[in-house]
């Protein structure tokens, strides 16, 4: 299969000449310099008269760009080209209006520029040479107008003739050779990019508008031969369940540039192929490169395989503690009833050992009770089944109860509790129960991680369209490398007699609980000086 090499563009790149067309561009113009020289000798032997006249410094200003291109051998490039072509302009606008141009005996020498710019090379520069030839030969005739022009020799003008268009053919034979040392060049770069390509691991294809392959380099994947991709386009060796994706892509590409796509071959179903395509000049042709993906396919399949797995096993223990949650917690009322009842002698009295052991099994049966309702919401959060609901209250009441609920541990600790609430109601479309839940929480933890002596603030108010609910205390504080674990279930900070007062859920719960309703929990603390939980929830209702 050959590829087509009219589908490669060409490198642009600045005009560089090699030290073999200097040579020979300095070589024409000693050539010149020499030709100049000859006519001299001639136009002098023919009439000694014209020895000095204007004719032989005509004949010397035309050889000074010959003698001139001789610098070429010692630098090459597009300034000196330049400035060299510039003074052949000089010099024929001079030689004419000396020699009296198309009407002199160096006639010939009129169309010299344009021979040198065919000999130095470029667009722009023959074209230059081209107008100073015509702008010598109107120099020369203005010249024999105003001054009278020497008599033309027909043997003199006919040797200029002559010596100009040798120049001139000499000039387009250097022309050809530098388009074909040029055309080289472009063969070799086109060569170089074709074995690149022919050896990369992935197939790579030209598409015209049909889908159709153009040229195809590289090595083609085993499920999709290249043969038919000439012949009945690249849609031929796709699955058909997986042409409009491909179909898809192949448009995104053509108006946003590239796109990528993974299909099915037609020929070998358990395996993938990657698709990635460009756009390629003005959308009618794609540059479209074929990867074998199976492996990756297969690992991402196990990734996927794996995850769901995980998920399953996660949903199952989240509907496991659920359920163990609730048929644990209804005999545990009945023991903490029937304990409260025993501690409160509403039987009658009962011995003061026995009124300890109730005492602390209603404690034990009430701790281990907030436990288990906590391992439930968590569960019921985990499993996706705690449903918000959200009504329209004022959010102070919920924060008041909770305070009313933990101001009596507080009291027994002889920890201080305050709150600082605005004066005006703080309506806000939440659920009031979780509300309440994250804000005992809150101080709960406040009051059991506080020392006798210090203090517990609750405080609230609204942030543009956020309530704001902060819990601080003079606690213990947080280590900041405890920081950042805690608020997942399970997870406490400290030692271990700190550890053993709770069960690291509260903050599990609370941090849930805020992201239900799309807020956040952010937690700020400095070990030995206190904590600052900041609760943040999008829930401030419209007035």
């Amino acid at each position: 299969m050959k590829p087509h090499t009219a589908l490669l563009d060409p490198i642009r790149r600045p005009e560089v000449h090699d030290a073999r067309d200097g040579a020979a561009v300095a070589a024409w113009h000693a050539g010149w310099a020499a030709a100049v020289g000859v006519t001299a000798l001639f136009a002098t032997g023919a009439d000694a008269a014209t020895a000095a006249t204007p004719l032989l410094l005509a004949l010397a200003v035309m050889a000074a760009p010959g003698l001139a291109g001789l610098t070429l051998l010692r630098r090459d490039d597009d300034e000196a080209r330049s400035a060299l072509l510039t003074l052949w302009t000089l010099a024929a606008l001079a030689g004419a209006a000396l020699s009296g141009g198309a009407g002199g005996p160096l006639a010939g020498f009129v169309f010299a520029p344009l021979a040198a710019g065919l000999a130095l090379g470029g667009r722009r520069r023959v074209l230059v040479a081209a107008v100073a030839a015509t702008g010598a030969a109107a120099a020369g005739l203005l010249s024999g107008w105003l001054l009278g022009a020497p008599a033309a020799e027909a043997a003199t003008a006919g040797v200029s003739a002559l010596v100009t268009a040798g120049a001139t053919t000499a000039a387009l034979l250097l022309g050809a050779r530098r388009a074909a040392r040029r055309m080289e060049v472009a063969e070799a770069d086109v060569a170089g990019v074709e074995t690149l390509l022919a050896g990369q691991p992935a197939l790579t294809l030209a598409l015209n508008q049909d889908l159709r392959a153009l040229a195809a380099y590289g090595a083609a994947p085993a499920a999709l031969p290249v043969e038919p991709l000439f012949k009945d386009g690249l849609l031929s060796a796709v699955d058909p369940a997986d042409r409009p994706a491909v179909l898809a892509a192949l448009a995104r590409a053509r108006n946003l540039g590239e796109a990528q796509v993974r299909f099915t071959p037609r020929l070998a179903l358990d395996r993938r192929i990657l698709l990635t395509a460009r756009r390629m000049d003005d959308g009618s042709r794609l540059i479209v490169q074929a990867l074998d993906a199976t492996l990756q396919y297969a690992r991402e399949a196990e990734l996927d395989a794996a995850r769901m797995e995980a998920e399953a096993q996660s949903a199952g223990k989240s509907r496991f503690l659920a359920h163990m949650s609730h048929e644990l917690r209804t005999p545990l009322n009945a023991v903490i009833g029937f304990s409260d009842a025993m501690r409160q002698e509403l039987f009658g009295p009962v011995p003061s050992r026995y009124a300890d052991y109730a005492r602390s099994i209603h404690e034990a049966g009430g701790h281990l009770l907030d436990l288990i309702n906590d391992v439930l919401d968590v569960s019921r959060i985990e499993a996706d089944r705690y449903e918000l609901a959200l009504e329209r209250f004022d959010a102070r009441e919920a924060v008041t109860a909770g305070l009313a609920l933990v101001r009596l541990q507080a009291e027994d600790k002889g920890v201080e509790l305050t709150a600082v609430l605005p004066q005006e109601p703080l309506m806000i479309r939440a659920d009031r129960r979780a509300l309440k839940q994250m804000t005992l929480n809150l101080l709960s933890n406040a009051v059991k991680f506080t020392p006798a002596g210090g203090t517990v603030t609750a405080s609230a108010q609204s942030t543009g369209s956020m309530l704001e609910l902060v819990v601080a205390d003079t606690g213990v504080g947080i280590a900041r490398a405890d920081l950042a674990r805690l608020g997942r279930p399970y997870e406490q900070a400290g030692e271990a007699e700190q550890k053993a007062k709770g069960s690291g859920l509260g903050l599990a719960l609370v941090r849930a609980l805020a992201e239900l309703h799309g807020g956040t929990l952010s937690l700020d603390s400095t070990l030995g000086e206190g904590t600052a939980a900041a609760l943040r929830l999008p829930v401030l209702a419209e007035a």
